[in-house]
């Protein structure tokens, strides 16, 4: 299909259709305009071969039913939906942002707290989809959208399923489990069986896992391959690809991206109270389950595929790890004194070569060239020094002039010589760190920008009417004050412009008494003053003072001037004046 819609191009008489925004599994997205409410419009238009498919109908009609009734902030919204000329569409909320999959692959792998409060937000939008009874079923970081002040949107629950163990669910449910993509598929969407909320979260656990590493936990060449992998294997932890994923969002994550649904979160919002948790510098709930978890799967580890083997092939969750038999042999009887002598002898020997060991190894160690890695990547650095052979330990510091995971510092410093094998310690930018933003509410609009570049942030003034507030003070702010924000961060502080200035409206013509209530409803007060005309009825409006169009603030007077008719003179005049041949 081309970039500009085939006929129609306006659905319904309202929505006219303009450009191709983005191709989905089973329909085009336009930009299109609603011409009723003159705004911009997302349109789904279903494509034409799907359109003759009862079932994708049933499954469009679901989607758009199922999506009318999610009225939250994190969530796109839909308008509309219905059919024209055998073409299926769905009206949504135009959301002027980049979808999450771009920023990731433009960014590379984002700050720690970034990406937990993006998972935040969409763990919001998914608790509450969840609530009313609708598993999105296709979680991932292109159906997740951010606004250019930062909001967070969930778009497209174009396969999401009502939540029912009603009869005429069943057949839905059995042709649309396997539906999504698979790179961030759950292994029960993999394996084909039904899916609950837990299965969002675990398409949540993969999203989160791409943010803070830069690439998906699971990779192949072809989904089925991608799709045994969500079943069979173990995604290995984000810290060991990005060293500076923290320790407990690693174990909000791992607890995400467990095989078994009920041992990840048992609801979203149960996720986004761990991630603000984190977020707040408390301890997580999941931190305890990982490292439970871990003393159980620590001694299948080196076979990461067989680490947790499916049991059973029509559950398709993981069954426990086999625990080792072993074999404790009888007691023999007791030679002390012998074996007392045996084992000091041993002992000795084993000491002493240990010893010569330990000193060859030493004097063996080879001295080679540390990389220098500042400037790069974290992520680059560390696969840099492994691959040289060396043990890395990063740490994290706010830093105002270099970007955002780059290296500005290592020891032992680049191009010197270290043992192989030996620890370097590198240094990576956390950014330009976070401040408390200061209260400039009450201050004048000079005072206030002036304390907020000292604090380090960048004002931005918004004029605002206000009825209350002087003319040039600073009526509230955002972010509010006392929290914290992002150094270099833009702090909006709303300044009275004073009072609203209103457009006088044009009453000339109506009687005194509806004029006076037009410009009372405006917000005006009115004052009367008569004049003769022979041209205005009387008790009719000639004009106003100041006139009408005229700016002026609201509270202020406006002078109303009515006729009371001709005079006699005037009338006399106006009278000879008409009669003249």
């Amino acid at each position: 299909m081309s970039d500009t819609p085939d006929t129609p191009t306006v659905f319904n008489d309202r929505y006219e259709l303009h450009r191709k925004l983005a191709r989905g599994g089973m329909a085009d997205v336009y930009l299109a305009r609603d011409l009723l409410l003159d705004r911009p419009v997302a349109v789904k238009v279903l494509f034409a071969e799907h359109a003759r498919d009862e079932l994708f109908v049933e499954r469009f009609r679901r989607e758009a039913q199922a999506a009318a009734n999610l009225n939250h902030p994190n969530i796109v919204a839909v308008y509309d939906w219905g059919q024209q000329f055998g073409t299926y569409f769905i009206v949504m909320e135009y959301i002027d942002g980049r979808p999450l999959s771009e920023i990731v692959h433009t960014e590379g792998p984002l700050h720690p707290n970034r990406a937990a409060e993006i998972t935040a937000d969409v763990a919001a939008a998914l608790a509450f989809a969840h609530r009313n009874g609708v598993v999105h079923r296709d979680v991932k970081p292109g159906n997740i959208l951010i606004t250019p002040s930062g909001q967070v949107k969930v778009a497209d629950f174009g396969i999401a399923q009502a939540i029912t163990t009603g009869d005429s669910s069943v057949n839905l449910t059995q042709a649309g489990a396997v539906m999504g993509t698979a790179t961030y598929f759950s292994p029960e969407q993999a394996q084909g069986h039904a899916v609950d909320p837990r299965s969002d979260l675990y398409s949540l656990g993969c999203v989160l896992y791409e943010m803070l590493t830069a690439r998906p936990p699971f990779s192949g060449d072809s989904p089925v391959a991608i799709a045994y992998k969500h079943v069979q294997e173990q995604p290995i932890p984000p810290s060991q690809i990005n060293p500076t994923v923290p320790a407990p969002l690693e174990a909000v994550d791992m607890k995400l991206l467990n095989k078994d649904p009920f041992l990840r979160y048992a609801s979203a919002e149960d996720l986004r109270t761990d991630l603000r948790h984190f977020l707040e510098g408390r301890p997580v709930a999941a931190a305890g389950a990982v490292a439970a978890a871990g003393a159980v799967a620590g001694a299948t580890m080196a076979d990461a595929t067989t680490a947790v083997p499916v049991t059973n092939a029509g559950a398709g969750f993981a069954g426990p790890p086999t625990t080792a038999m072993t074999y404790t042999p009888p007691p023999e009887k007791k030679r002390t004194g012998l074996y007392v002598g045996i084992l000091v002898a041993v002992l000795a020997v084993a000491g002493l070569g240990l010893f010569f060991l330990a000193n060859n190894l030493s004097k063996s160690t080879p001295q080679v060239e540390v990389p220098d890695v500042t400037g790069t990547n974290v992520v680059d650095a560390t696969n840099t020094l492994r691959n040289a052979g060396f043990k890395v330990t990063v740490k994290n510091q706010a830093n105002d002039t270099v970007p955002l995971n780059e290296v500005f510092q290592q020891t032992p410093k680049g191009n010197t010589k270290a043992d192989q094998g030996s620890t370097i310690e590198i240094v990576v930018s956390g950014g330009v760190g976070d401040a408390k933003v200061p209260d400039v509410t009450g201050r004048t609009q000079a005072a206030a920008e002036s304390l907020l570049k000292t604090s380090g942030f960048i004002p931005e003034a918004i004029p605002t009417p206000s009825d209350t507030v002087p003319s040039g003070q600073v009526i509230s702010q955002s972010p509010a004050a006392n929290t914290t924000a992002t150094k270099n961060s833009v702090v909006q502080i709303n300044v009275s412009s004073g009072v609203a200035q209103v457009a006088i409206p044009d009453v000339a013509g109506m009687t005194a008494t509806a004029a006076s209530n037009a410009l009372g409803q405006a917000g005006f007060k009115v004052s009367t003053t008569t004049q003769a005309s022979a041209t205005v009825p009387a008790n009719s409006v000639i004009s106003t003072n100041p006139p009408a169009g005229t700016q002026a603030a609201k509270g202020s007077n406006v002078t109303l001037v009515v006729s009371t008719g001709p005079s006699p003179t005037s009338s006399s005049s106006s009278t000879t004046s008409t009669t003249k041949p």
